[in-house]
């Protein structure tokens, strides 16, 4: 059962520590995810890489890369002249954030890195991302603006049954 009332809100230094295990854990799971992809196919596997391999693996440190520095510089706190927490940063555990969509990529990333130590096959899984980013364009952004109703085009028709009901009106008294 949902707790009533207000939600509480987090002060800054809970923001700041907050942030500092998200960040941590995250980086954990892009180095184990990494260590075991480059364990099992360059290292144990090296005769069997092929260049996909080596792109594939190139192509998951680039979107760690990516992802992760967003997440730090969003979280970077900022202190005052005396040395005090200004501002612990933006909340990287809040709800429907850019910071949660950063996540999503990490972690479907590193599923796929581990997974694609069976198939390179499994690297198909990460078109999930920009699917997902389409979805979200869409029902966020593109489907509201096309199917919106012009304000000129829909006031014209509002105005003739106006019209029509004051004459309806005006007939019956």
């Amino acid at each position: 059962m949902a707790p009533k009332g207000k939600a509480g809100t987090k002060g800054k230094k809970q923001i700041l520590e907050e942030n500092r295990q998200t960040l941590r854990f995250y980086l954990r799971i892009i180095l184990g995810a990494s260590a075991v992809y480059a364990a099992v196919n360059l290292v144990i596997f090296y005769p069997a890489a092929s260049a996909w391999t080596w792109l594939a693996f190139v192509f998951s440190c680039v979107v760690y890369g990516t992802s992760y520095r967003s997440m730090n510089s969003m979280a970077k706190p900022s202190f005052a002249d005396d040395g005090s927490l200004a501002d612990g940063g933006i909340d990287l555990n809040m709800e429907q954030g850019m910071a949660e969509h950063l996540k999503d990529v990490i972690l479907l990333t590193a599923m796929v890195q581990v997974l694609s130590c069976f198939s390179l096959y499994v690297w198909y899984f990460w078109l999930l991302a920009p699917g997902r980013a389409l979805y979200l364009l869409w029902v966020n952004i593109l489907g509201p603006w096309f199917t919106a109703e012009s304000s000129a085009a829909s006031q014209e028709p509002n105005e003739k049954k106006q019209r029509r009901q004051e004459r309806r009106q005006m007939k019956r008294f």
